[in-house]
């Protein structure tokens, strides 16, 4: 069965959303650095500490992840700072 989106994996990183790890307070240099990038084609990638195995058995009821899916956590104060980036809709 077709899914009704699929990521495309020949989109390209456009946009930082919000501001980085390291001005956040988020990161010590280069190395650990959560992010939030807008795609060439409007999708959203999210860098973030994967918590698959942590998370994966305590999902809410009707929450499910794909087997190619994964669960990443980011900090806070990075999707808050990313607010003024992303559009109403």
């Amino acid at each position: 069965m077709a899914r009704a989106w699929e990521a495309d994996p020949s989109a390209l990183f456009v946009k930082r959303l919000g501001k980085s790890a390291e001005e956040l307070g988020n990161s010590q240099g280069r190395e650990q650095c959560p992010d939030i990038w807008q795609l060439s084609n409007g999708d959203i990638a999210v860098i973030g500490r994967d918590v698959t195995d942590h998370y994966g058995s305590r999902l809410p009821e009707g929450v499910t992840l794909g087997a190619d899916e994964r669960l990443v956590v980011i900090p806070g104060n990075m999707l808050t700072a990313a607010k003024p980036d992303i559009p109403e809709a």
